[in-house]
């Protein structure tokens, strides 16, 4: 890749790595519904003029039944999820567990006839993560400092993400990404509306809880997903998909500087062995 595209795409890793950090710090003064209404409607007031201007937002309109269930499965339950999971665990595990997507993409792929998963290295790439996966869930629900359903509601995400991406650009093939994404968040924004009205805070709110707001919906939403297009339009969607790699490791990183959380066992081990997992599961190679 050029020094400009290496650029875009740490500069993405860093934006989809930072959003567990900042809802760690929203969640105390905001409720995970109304973070998840905040984000989407902030990443929709930025995509949707976007799409209007490179006038894609009428082909994602038109194709509504895709773009609601891939808004089901990318950001109206997985959001929720996650929000929810990380007000029991770290930010730094929550980024490792949505790294299996590479993982669940792979599985979905093959389901779809992709014969090339079935490549030595892509099947042990797979073994190798799910091992991971089992050690980081047993270690960590075991030791008693992550709760199942918690370490569950991230895994679904992830599953959830992994489907959305792969369901909607085989059946809306050719729409931009921007308008999918702003109609999408349009929707999410519908539904979680009167949740965030029910559960408007009352009490005083911190600026540190306002700027991850902020923080989320701008950067995390709407210029991570300007940035990630941007990607895929230079280097292709497989080498683009990579990028889930670095969110991890500045997941990780990220919350141990500013949130001081520990580095478990379990993710000592767990970490290289989904990264690992994921690389090669995910890897395109010819059959």
């Amino acid at each position: 890749m050029s020094r400009k595209n290496w650029i875009l795409f740490i500069s993405v890793g860093l934006m989809w790595g930072v959003p567990y950090l900042f809802i760690r710090i929203a969640i105390r003064d905001f409720s995970p519904a109304f973070i998840v209404f905040s984000r989407v409607a902030i990443g929709g007031l930025v995509l949707i003029p976007l799409a209007i201007r490179e006038k894609s937002l009428g082909a994602a309109l038109r194709g509504y039944k895709f773009v609601f269930l891939y808004a089901l499965c990318e950001t109206i339950g997985p959001w929720f999820f996650i929000t929810q999971a990380e007000t029991k665990i770290s930010s730094g595990l929550t980024g490792l567990l949505v790294a299996t997507t590479p993982i669940w993409s792979t599985i979905f792929t093959a389901m779809l006839g992709d014969k090339s998963v079935w490549h030595a290295k892509r099947l042990a790439g797979m073994l190798i993560g799910f091992i991971g996966i089992l050690a980081l869930v047993g270690i960590e629900s075991f030791s008693g400092k992550s709760p199942i359903w918690a370490i569950g509601f991230v895994l679904v995400s992830a599953l959830g993400y992994a489907f959305a991406v792969i369901m909607v650009t085989r059946a809306l093939p050719g729409v931009s990404g921007i308008a999918i994404n702003a109609v999408a968040m349009l929707m999410t924004t519908v539904i979680y509306t009167p949740f965030a009205i029910k559960q408007w805070p009352k009490h005083h709110i911190g600026f540190s809880a306002i700027f991850s707001l902020l923080i989320l919906g701008v950067v995390c939403t709407a210029f991570a997903f300007i940035g990630f297009f941007k990607i895929i339009a230079e280097i292709g969607a497989a080498r683009a998909s990579l990028v889930t790699y670095l969110n991890t490791a500045f997941a990780v990183i990220l919350g141990v500087i500013f949130l001081a959380e520990p580095l478990t066992l379990g993710i000592g081990i767990g970490l290289p062995m989904v990264l690992i997992g994921s690389y090669f599961a995910s890897r395109k190679t010819e059959v």
